[in-house]
């Protein structure tokens, strides 16, 4: 567990906070992520993911349940404007750390339409509904647009 920790929660926590912008929560998050991990290790399949793959639904799926949450809304109905200045210092920071890592590079090689579906997906925590209703787009588009993007940045990364 400590070696998953070592070497898997910063990007993890990258996810997370991508999602919920409040520090202390993301943390619980994250905290909350690896019980998860630990426990459901054995379901673990490397034929379907690889093990960060798998880590990271694990991460995004507890991050989008947290906002979900009543607890969550209640905090977001008390959040003053400092809270909002320093969430935003925070996006910031994840963001640069994303470019700093060419996630940002990776993402240039799809077109507009994908790269938009992408962030809203993996780095925003919409869902596939989410995005169908706020942006217009049919929900078997949203799904095409996913997957052809994942196929190209695998093609394009030589990953299998």
């Amino acid at each position: 567990m400590s070696y998953l920790y070592d070497h898997y929660s910063g990007m993890l926590y990258g996810v997370i906070s991508r999602i919920v912008s409040d520090e202390n929560i993301g943390k619980e998050v994250l905290q909350d992520c690896f019980l998860k991990i630990w426990d459901r290790i054995s379901t673990y399949d490397a034929n379907k993911a690889r093990l960060a793959t798998w880590m990271i639904n694990i991460a995004r799926n507890s991050a989008i349940d947290k906002t979900r949450s009543k607890e969550y809304s209640q905090l977001k109905k008390t959040d003053s404007d400092v809270n909002f200045v320093y969430e935003n210092t925070i996006q910031r920071s994840v963001q640069t750390k994303e470019e700093e890592i060419g996630v940002s590079q990776w993402l240039d090689l799809l077109d507009e339409d994908h790269r938009l579906i992408f962030e809203l997906f993996y780095f925003k925590g919409f869902t596939q509904s989410e995005i169908t209703k706020n942006y217009h787009v049919p929900l078997g588009t949203v799904k095409t647009r996913l997957r052809n993007g994942l196929m190209k940045l695998r093609k394009h990364l030589n990953i299998s």
